[in-house]
C-alpha cells in the first residue's frame, strides 16, 4: 500500500467464510478480502481448516487476518502464513503491541473506532500508515452494522492525510457512494451490508457495491 492520492477507493469484502465467496467477491472488483479469525466473531473460521484455498486464490487480491487482540506470538504466527498477505487489528492493540509487530516486519491496518476526537490523539503512533476507522460500539469490536460518524471521519481523513484511511461501519450499496463523496478514504470495507444470511455473502450486493464504490 502507498499513502498519498489515489486514483480510485479501493473496496475490502470482509468477513468471508468460504472459498465459494471469496472468488465471487474477487470476480466482483474487490482489491481485498478479509478472514476473520477472532473467535468471538460470528465470521470467524480457522486458519488451519481454510489455509490451503485461500492461499491459491490469486495473488494480485490481498488476503487480510482480522485478529482481535490476539497473544503477539499468534499474531506473528499468522503473519508468517503464506495465505495471509497483511493483518487487520481490530481491538485493543496498544501502540508497544503495534511497534512489536512493525519491528518484525509484518504489515498491518490498525483499526480506530470512532468515539470521538480522542481517537485523532495517537493515529500516528501505531506504526503503520494504514488505519481503518470502524463505528464505536459499545463492548463490540466491529462488524456490528453500526454506521461510522462520518463527519468525524471526513476530519479524520483530512487532518491525517499521510495516512491510507479505509472506512467501514454500516455500508451497503446503497450509502457507500455519499460515504466516499464525504469521507474521500483511500478504501472501503464492508461485512454485513453484502450478505446474503449468515456466514454467506450475496454476489449482487457485492457487484453492486464494487460498482457504487467505484462510481
Amino acid at each position: 500500500m502507498h499513502a498519498g492520492p489515489s486514483p480510485r477507493v479501493r473496496v475490502k469484502i470482509c468477513g468471508l467464510t468460504n472459498r465459494e465467496d471469496a472468488e465471487a467477491a474477487i470476480a466482483c472488483g474487490a482489491d481485498a478480502l478479509g478472514f476473520n479469525f477472532y473467535p468471538g466473531s460470528r465470521r470467524c473460521i480457522s486458519l488451519a481448516e481454510n489455509e490451503s484455498w485461500i492461499r491459491e486464490l490469486p495473488p494480485f487480491v490481498s488476503r487480510v487476518a482480522v485478529l482481535v487482540n490476539a497473544p503477539l506470538d499468534e499474531a506473528r504466527r499468522i503473519a508468517a502464513s503464506p495465505a495471509i498477505h497483511l493483518l487487520q487489528l481490530h481491538g485493543d492493540e496498544d501502540t508497544e503491541y503495534c511497534r512489536e509487530l512493525a519491528k518484525a516486519g509484518v504489515l498491518f491496518i490498525k483499526a480506530l473506532r470512532l468515539s470521538g476526537r480522542e481517537v485523532f490523539r495517537d493515529a500516528e503512533a501505531f506504526s503503520t500508515r494504514n488505519l481503518l476507522l470502524d463505528a464505536h460500539v459499545l463492548g463490540e469490536f466491529g462488524g456490528t452494522g453500526a454506521h461510522s460518524d462520518l463527519m468525524l471521519a471526513a476530519e479524520f481523513a483530512r487532518t491525517h492525510r499521510g495516512m491510507n484511511v479505509t472506512l467501514a461501519g454500516g455500508l451497503t450499496p446503497g450509502n457507500v457512494g455519499e460515504a466516499i463523496a464525504k469521507v474521500q478514504p483511500y478504501a472501503v470495507d464492508v461485512a454485513g451490508g453484502v450478505e446474503a444470511g449468515p456466514r454467506r455473502k450475496d454476489t449482487a450486493k457485492m457487484q453492486a457495491f464494487c460498482d457504487a464504490a467505484r462510481r
